[in-house]
């Protein structure tokens, strides 16, 4: 029996997003943004994004992934180079990533082109994670069929053992993506559903065009 949901309404009416008060670049509306969202009591984990992405079968894929750092020259994040998303990446690096902060009414769309980091920068972030964080890089097979939770285990156990004492290495197959953005979707909602949108598209070296989009 399909639950009906019909009656799941808010009125949102927090902030607005009016064209005389945003800048003429998209960065520092992010910045913006996302200073705000860090500063919330109520948001847990401010750099929480969707990633889509779009392989060889076909379908959209949708992911929360953790942003780990933004500036002028793009977004990145970390992953498993054998996963899903990286296969997908290796076919089609066209991707989305979506920030949703509920708490401030606010959406960010951001489309964009997918890279591989350096070597440095990727070794640099993983010798900066947690000593279980760089062993289950190594213990995970990303995206790859288990038997059972203990064939994971013990994997990671095997490698407990191998690095017992000893610095944890960068797997080859784990590294970073910075995604070079073409568009950016600023959302602030609005009382009536009749929501701000601005859009800024990537024009050219240092000239984006922004419009208002109809809700």
């Amino acid at each position: 029996m399909q639950k009906s949901l019909e009656d799941y309404r808010k009125s949102y009416g927090k902030s607005e997003l009016l064209e005389e008060n945003i800048p003429s670049f998209p960065l520092p509306l992010f910045t913006s943004w996302f200073e705000e969202a860090e500063a919330h009591p109520e948001i847990a984990e401010v750099n929480a994004m969707s990633l889509a992405t779009c392989g060889i079968e076909g379908f959209p894929k949708n992911r929360i992934v953790l942003l780990k750092s933004f500036g002028v020259d793009g977004f990145s994040f970390y992953t498993n180079y054998n996963s899903e998303k990286a296969r997908d990446i290796e076919e089609n690096p066209r991707v989305c990533l979506s920030f949703f902060w509920p708490a401030l009414e606010r959406q960010v769309i951001i489309k964009g082109v997918a890279m591989k980091t350096s070597e440095e920068d990727s070794a640099a972030y993983f010798g900066s994670r947690p000593r279980g964080s760089q062993l289950g890089a190594w213990a995970s097979n990303q995206s790859n069929i288990l038997e059972s939770r203990k064939e994971l285990e013990e994997h990671l156990k095997e490698i407990e053992e191998r690095y017992q004492n000893k610095e944890v290495d960068r797997p080859p197959h784990w590294g970073g993506y910075l995604v070079t953005p073409r568009s950016f979707e600023f959302w602030q909602g609005r009382n009536n559903r009749l929501h701000d949108r601005i859009i800024y598209e990537f024009i050219e070296m240092d000239t984006w065009e922004r419009n208002r989009l109809a809700p």
